[in-house]
């Protein structure tokens, strides 16, 4: 009996990396990837950027991954060209993602003046990619999200920028690099919500340029379709009748028992699914929490009726034997209360940590800090003094990231939860 049930474990276990695989074969990041994100102050918010990477690490949750933010506000293609060796070579990155255009057309209209630098810039950097050998994900300026009264999107300054994201296409087609396109997205789900009403209040937040956390939820979604990031959290099929499972994606089923009208089982999932609460009020203009997170719920032999679906005793939806049976994504639901809802923040309190360290300490902290010591002061240190010590600071900082890279990676440690489906009382 023991010998059958661990047959039956190890080709459970089997299918659920099958099916890890098959998600993982299409999408830009790979296990063991070090990510580099390198931008202006879009990049420097730690916004979009923590989003992907919350993402693709809950998506993930056994992958080795780090990532490192390199944004730095106000830049344009060629500082980041100029600054490549110091700032992504210094990570050994496999992989990264390049966001400039913002600042780069002067916020005027389109001219070559501003374009022929913009696309040097790019090549430059592409160059530095190739040599290190780093595979490189060329990303699109999101649209300004004005605000203006009852006009389309593309208009002013939007123009100058679709001929920058033209732009960048040229550039990741000429260098084998993958052309992201977050422009006509993020301008599609603006004109959709331009189009509801003779007025319009922006729906990303922030400012016109700089987008609040619903906008930069939408930048993070429009760049991982372009990543081609996986949708498929987990997915669950029950035979309520019969007693047990009749197919499972991406997770495991134990334990299935029908008891006073309902069923419970226990599911280990292989993913998370996740989005940021913050970001709640883009989701009547753009739907990605469910269109980037299908945890899905199927239960048939049920009586007709109205059902609770409970997470580790939390109610996460009211559905009906009909729409079980027909089959449900609840990532709304278990990422609004329940065992799996507190995973994911722990996730997302873990990344923010790292995150804010490696900025504040490491890379605002030191990197990019210019020390000038008045002469009244008397103390006398060169250049070169102040250049080696500014080093070893950094150095000894970025030892204790992997300190950080761990409790994230401890966060994502995946554990099964209890599922009861319980007649509505």
């Amino acid at each position: 009996m023991l010998k059958l049930k661990l047959i039956r474990l190890c080709l459970a276990a089997m299918a659920v990396c099958g099916s890890a695989a098959a998600q993982a074969a299409d999408f830009f990041f790979k296990d063991g990837d070090t990510v580099v994100m390198i931008g202006d102050s879009i990049t420097e918010q730690h916004l979009y950027s923590n989003y992907v990477e919350m993402w693709t690490v809950t998506r993930f949750p056994g992958w080795k991954l780090t990532f490192r933010n390199v944004g730095i506000g106000g830049d344009r293609s060629v500082g980041g060209n100029s600054r490549f060796a110091r700032d992504v070579l210094l990570h050994k990155p496999t992989a990264m993602t390049v966001d400039f255009g913002m600042n780069d057309g002067s916020y005027k209209a389109f001219e070559e003046g501003t374009f022929k630098p913009y696309m040097d810039g790019l090549q430059g950097m592409a160059n530095q990619a190739k040599t290190a050998n780093i595979r490189v994900a060329w990303v699109t300026p999101q649209p300004l999200d004005t605000g203006d009264q009852g006009t389309t999107a593309l208009t002013g300054y939007n123009q100058t920028l679709e001929k920058f994201s033209e732009g960048v296409k040229t550039i990741a087609d000429k260098n084998q690099g993958l052309f992201v396109d977050q422009f006509h997205p993020y301008l599609a789900t603006l004109d959709k919500a331009r189009s509801k009403g003779p007025t319009y209040s922006r729906i990303t937040a922030g400012d016109a340029v700089h987008p609040g956390f619903p906008g930069q939820a939408l930048m993070a979604a429009s760049i991982l379709k372009g990543l081609s990031f996986p949708t498929l959290v987990s997915s669950a099929e029950i035979d309520a009748t019969a007693g047990k499972a009749t197919a499972a994606k991406n997770c495991t089923i134990e334990n299935v028992t029908a008891k006073d009208g309902g069923v419970s089982f226990s599911r280990l999932d292989a993913a998370l699914p996740f989005f940021p609460k913050e970001a709640a009020p883009i989701l009547p203009h753009a739907p990605i929490l469910e269109e980037l997170n299908n945890y899905h719920l199927k239960v048939t032999g049920l009586a007709a009726g109205n059902y609770e679906v409970k997470v580790g005793g939390k109610k996460v939806a009211d559905l009906t034997a009909e729409q079980l049976a027909a089959g449900a994504n609840i990532a709304a639901g278990v990422l609004n209360e329940g065992p799996i809802a507190d995973q994911v923040k722990s996730v997302k309190e873990a990344i923010e940590a790292k995150n804010r360290f490696y900025h504040d300490m490491i890379f605002r902290g030191i990197v990019l800090s210019n020390v000038s010591i008045p002469e009244w002061l008397g103390i006398k240190i060169t250049p070169q003094e102040i250049e080696a010590k500014k080093q070893a600071a950094i150095a000894e900082r970025l030892a204790k990231l992997p300190e950080l890279d761990a409790a994230v990676a401890k966060t994502l440690a995946m554990k099964a939860n209890t599922f009861e489906i319980v007649p509505k009382k």
